[in-house]
Formats: structure tokens, C-alpha cells, sequence
């Protein structure tokens, strides 16, 4: 599996795996762990999760008003991974906050969700680099 840029059958495939280690009770990678740990906040992904066929040969469009699972799991785990190293720089402490006022760091996160979706669409869209300072200013707004 390539580490930066997997392709959607790779994302799906160690989702998947993760989640019969786990529920196998069988030795995970600290990846895995964190990885698993977010899943389980997750039971309505749980089914999915089981058929990795079907979770490989699903599609998630806007259109059909479906959330794409693999997509929310990988925001989980790149926001941790951004608050667990500070980068960019405040997010930590506006992580910490925002679970304060929402009452989890699962709450928390999925706010935060909307701020990494929205920047990420927007550097797509005018076809340049993600901003660390949009998306810090629009963390900000939610404390």
C-alpha cells in the first residue's frame, strides 16, 4: 500500500482488515489501534466494514445523500494525527477546546471535519495546495 496516496481499493482494504483484527482480537499497529478506536464510535459502519468486498465495490455520491465512511474514518485519523503533532500550529489547543464545548473529541472532530472538507474542496477547486491558515481561521470560528 502506497503510505501518502493509497488508491480508494487500498483505504477500503485496511479499514476492512483493521476491523477484522480487531474484532478477531488479534495484535494491531498503532495505526490500526487508532484506526479501530474511531470505528468504534462508528457502530452504524460496523456491517460495512465486515464485507470487504462490498465496501470495496461501494460508490458514495452526494447525490444519493450517502456519507462515504472510508472518507469520515480517514478525516478521524488525519485529524489525530494533526492534533497529536500540532500542525498546523493551534490545532491542538483548538482541538482541546471545541471538545470542551461540545462535550467529546468525537463531537469536536466531526466540526472540525467540516472545516478540513471545506478547505480541501477549495484548494481542489482553485487547483492549488490545502492552506494551514484557512483552515486554522475557519477552526477558530468554531471556539
Amino acid at each position: 500500500m502506497a503510505i501518502f496516496n493509497p488508491t480508494r481499493e487500498e483505504v477500503r482494504r485496511f479499514f476492512c482488515d483493521t476491523w477484522k483484527k480487531k474484532t478477531g482480537d488479534q495484535i494491531l499497529s498503532p495505526m490500526e489501534t487508532l484506526a479501530s478506536d474511531w470505528m468504534g464510535e462508528h457502530p452504524e459502519y460496523h456491517a460495512l466494514l465486515a464485507d470487504p468486498e462490498g465496501a470495496i465495490a461501494q460508490d458514495y455520491t452526494p447525490e444519493r445523500g450517502e456519507t462515504n465512511p472510508f472518507l469520515h474514518l480517514s478525516m478521524h485519523l488525519s485529524i489525530s494525527e494533526q492534533t497529536s503533532i500540532d500542525q498546523p500550529p493551534g490545532i491542538k489547543e483548538v482541538s482541546e477546546k471545541l471538545a470542551k464545548k461540545r462535550g467529546s473529541a468525537h463531537e469536536a472532530q466531526h466540526a472540525m471535519m467540516e472545516c478540513l472538507g471545506q478547505v480541501m474542496w477549495e484548494a481542489q477547486r482553485e487547483g492549488q495546495a490545502l492552506s494551514p491558515e484557512k483552515y486554522l481561521e475557519a477552526l477558530q470560528k468554531l471556539i
